[in-house]
């Protein structure tokens, strides 16, 4: 199931199988406010994993994401 909100202007909340929460931004650079920010979401829409994305770096593996977890996470089943 795949839900997709807008937040604003520069960014996009999309939750996928009940369990990641993905964040898509295009900004100058990731700050820590984008970190508390997303870890909200995930706190608000009890989900244990968040990506944050920003499409706007020269390379997006290496300096355009980043991944968070919370308590949450720890509740998930051993695979």
């Amino acid at each position: 199931m795949l839900f997709i909100f807008n937040i604003d202007y520069y960014c996009k909340l999309t939750l996928f199988e009940d369990i990641l929460c993905v964040e898509l931004k295009s900004i100058d650079g990731l700050l820590p406010i984008h970190d508390a920010i997303l870890l909200t979401y995930m706190k608000m829409l009890k989900k244990p994993k968040g990506v944050l994305i920003n499409f706007n770096c020269v390379n997006i593996f290496k300096e355009g994401q980043k991944t968070l977890v919370n308590e949450l996470f720890a509740l998930l089943p051993n695979e």
